[in-house]
């Protein structure tokens, strides 16, 4: 079971840029493909984007041109840096494996955009 914590969210005013942070527990972080994802309130919650063990990535329509995921598998750590940020992206950000993992759902980190 992978555990997963994330931080870096956070109030920003729209055009702002934020970091997400994810540390993962476990020994075999690098071979897992990681995703990160959204929940709005009244909405369910959506893939943003996701990384595989291999580097390669993917978006979701968007926020294409604006958000970048990345990993460092040495600090077992994923990373979404969200530049230009909208109002439409203010949710609670979680990381999760791709497919997730029932059982690593954390708290997740709220980021909120003001117009």
């Amino acid at each position: 079971q992978v555990q997963l914590v994330e931080s870096g969210g956070g109030l920003v005013q729209t055009g702002g840029s934020l970091r997400l942070s994810c540390a993962a527990s476990g020994s075999f972080f690098s071979l897992n493909a990681m995703a990160w994802y959204r929940q709005a309130p009244g909405k369910q919650r959506e893939l943003v984007a996701a990384i595989t063990a291999g580097r390669n990535t993917n978006y979701a329509d968007s926020v294409k041109g604006r958000f970048t995921i990345s990993r460092d598998n040495a600090k077992r750590t994923v990373y979404l840096r969200m530049n230009n940020l909208k109002p439409e992206d203010t949710a609670v950000y979680y990381c999760n494996l791709n497919p997730p993992s029932l059982a690593s759902w954390g708290q997740g980190t709220q980021v909120t955009v003001s117009s």
